[in-house]
């Protein structure tokens, strides 16, 4: 590796840890959290002045997603003591626990509800139903929630409700299309934990995993308003021309709430949400703009490539190599960073192993030796969680000498792509990310470095 080269990978991993880095669940909970005359106040968005708070006499913790061990921890060390209920509860995936003093942790699992998800869905209601007029629930949610927390209405079951998910993953439902299902088959999802909670004051700190932010589709929206109906959701079966497939008990349960035998879901300019309030904490393009930041620290000049660069993997690696091309050709004069913040998709047609980080990265290469991209570049794409599809890495780093890598190793990467094992080649070129769990969740970040100067 050329000393050019191992610069710009190190600068990559930085600044890759630099956008993960500014989703850190404990310091976004602890800048929207103030403690003032002993009492908290809660931002309404980070870094404003502008607050909730009231005279609340006990305030009752509840945490549930990728970083709630995380948030927790932040949430108790900055709400002063006398206005803490403990223990407050925890539910997160399984290798995501961890001890957190005066919190029950329970795990579940992910992205598939089990017995154990509904056992602490279960917990948590029976608690928050006992809380009265004049305490906050602080509601802390991450990525992953919604399958942490599977509360099946009356009638559908948890066998039932796993059977619609994995119906609805299978035939290519997107996420908005499966958490309308979703909340029309749950008890606390589409603002059902708020009612719970009611007559409390709740207040909601976000760190989103969804892109663009939509407050109803993190964790399918246990705390807002949801606009979707049961024939929305009945819609998406049809749709997707797996009605007839749909569990009897699902479509049983779906049927009646069409016709008003059911409770819809919380619905907007509903009374009970003048008491309910939120503050998005974390996002991808909060961890995006970090990155950019970043860049310019690094003195790169920087450019946004997309916000929501989604589509095929390998497809979007092509594009962006062409996009890169096109920048060239009209002459770079320094060093350029190009950011993108998304989540991808993989259609599975092999055997290998990989996910849609590693997919990318392999798949960039590739497109950059056919279309030739005449200068040195190194390319990132990684999971923010630090896991990138059912691998332990968080995604892939390549340059202009990867595929000569792999090549050495006795792996031909086209091949590699097309049998969707890119951990493999990218593992024998040295090209994998590894990162560890982080604790955090907004979806992905992908960086270019070009370096348009002879060496």
């Amino acid at each position: 590796m050329t000393d050019t080269a191992a610069i710009l990978r190190e600068h990559c991993l930085a600044l890759f840890q630099a956008g993960i880095a500014a989703a850190d669940p404990c310091a976004a909970v602890e800048q929207c959290l103030v403690v003032d005359d002993d009492q908290l106040k809660i931002r309404l968005e980070p870094h404003s002045s502008q607050y909730r708070c009231a005279n609340w006499q006990k305030i009752h913790i509840i945490a549930f997603g990728k970083a709630a061990c995380a948030m927790a921890g932040a949430a108790r060390r900055t709400i002063p003591p006398h206005q803490l209920a403990e223990p407050g509860l925890v539910v997160t995936t399984y290798e995501n626990v961890e001890a957190v003093e005066g919190f029950e942790v329970l795990a579940a699992g992910h992205p598939l509800p089990d017995r154990n998800g509904l056992n602490a869905a279960q917990r948590i209601v029976e608690r928050i139903r006992t809380i009265p007029a004049g305490d906050l629930v602080l509601v802390l949610i991450s990525g992953g929630g919604s399958a942490l927390l599977p509360y099946p209405a009356e009638g559908v079951g948890l066998a039932g409700k796993i059977a619609a998910t994995q119906l609805l993953l299978a035939c290519g439902a997107d996420i908005n299309q499966v958490n309308c299902v979703r909340k029309h088959l749950s008890l606390l999802k589409g603002g059902g934990l708020a009612r719970q909670a009611a007559p409390a004051d709740l207040h909601a700190l976000i760190l989103s995993d969804v892109l663009g932010d939509d407050l109803s589709s993190i964790a399918s929206g246990p705390t807002v308003a949801d606009a979707t109906s049961y024939a929305d959701a009945i819609a998406v079966f049809k749709g997707k021309q797996v009605w007839d497939k749909v569990p009897a008990t699902v479509k049983d349960h779906l049927e009646k709430g069409v016709a008003g035998l059911r409770p819809e879901t919380l619905k907007p300019g509903d009374a009970l949400l003048n008491s309910v309030s939120h503050t998005l904490v974390g996002s991808n393009a909060i961890s995006v703009s970090a990155t950019v930041q970043a860049c310019r620290q690094h003195d790169y000049h920087t450019l946004i490539y997309s916000h929501n660069l989604s589509g095929e993997a390998r497809e979007a690696a092509e594009q962006w190599v062409i996009a890169a091309n096109i920048l060239l050709t009209k002459g770079l004069t320094q060093a350029t960073a190009m950011i993108a913040g998304g989540e991808t998709t993989v259609t599975l047609t092999g055997t290998g192993k990989g996910g849609r980080n590693q997919e990318m990265a392999l798949a960039f290469a590739l497109a950059a030796e056919r279309h030739g991209l005449p200068c040195r570049w190194t390319f990132l794409s990684g999971g923010t969680d630090g896991r990138d599809g059912p691998t332990d890495a968080a995604g892939g780093i390549v340059d202009s000498d990867t595929l000569n890598s792999m090549r050495r190793a006795g792996i031909d990467p086209l091949a590699a792509l097309n049998d969707n094992d890119s951990y493999t080649a990218l593992y024998a070129a040295n090209a994998l990310v590894n990162t560890g769990a982080t604790g955090t969740n907004v979806a992905d970040l992908q960086i270019l470095l070009l370096y348009p100067f002879s060496e």
